[in-house]
């Protein structure tokens, strides 16, 4: 997947797997990459951001809230299970904050039941304990596409290589997951975002 990234790019994905461990998620989702492209050295894709108003530490301060603070929802095994099944962790999460409000998960463990479909039940437990900070983070079914996307980025900009502007046109074209709440939060339009994105690569060719 990642032999046409630059180097640059491979590193927003690194760093991605380090705002996770840091915030002590036990996945990688769509959030970790935006934090990822708001470091410095993310190119392109901080410029348009940064230009946009947007800063790691209030995009990282919004995360935390959004998920309570950064504490894990689910355990270690039922995060697995739902993972294996094709459950995007952030996407459960996100839609549960949109309806429930910021929060609503706080203490809480989504369990899966056989009577109420796919988000199963609601049980209150203690949070586990946080990973082992080298443990490996799986990507979350909706990162996976981000990472896929700007691929047809770049094919459609007929560019041979995938930089971090692509990789944001590809979080931008996805629209959903905890990243893009993130930028509605701040008053961001994920099209204008697009947009600057697209002038900023035709200034930099």
């Amino acid at each position: 997947m990642f032999e046409r990234f630059t180097q640059q790019a491979r590193e927003v994905v690194i760093h991605a797997q380090d705002e996770a461990r840091d915030l002590d998620h036990p996945y990688i989702g769509t959030e970790h990459l935006l934090l990822a492209l708001l470091n410095p050295d993310a190119g392109i894709a901080h410029t348009v951001l940064h230009e946009a108003g947007l800063n790691r530490t209030g995009a990282r301060a919004d995360v935390k809230r959004l998920l309570h603070k950064g504490s894990a929802v689910l355990g270690d095994g039922d995060a697995e299970a739902l993972q294996e099944i094709g459950i995007d962790l952030d996407a459960v999460r996100a839609r549960i904050e949109e309806t429930f409000g910021p929060g609503a998960l706080a203490g809480t463990v989504l369990v899966p039941g056989r009577r109420r479909g796919l988000l199963g039940r609601l049980r209150r437990r203690p949070a586990p304990a946080p990973r082992p900070r080298g443990t490996h983070r799986p990507f979350t079914a909706r990162t996976k596409k981000v990472l896929e996307l700007p691929l047809r980025e770049a094919v459609r900009l007929r560019h041979n290589y995938i930089g971090t502007e692509h990789l944001l046109l590809g979080l931008l074209r996805e629209g959903n997951g905890l990243a893009a709440m993130v930028l509605a939060e701040a008053g961001l339009d994920l099209e204008v975002l697009r947009r600057r994105t697209l002038d900023a690569l035709g200034r930099a060719a």
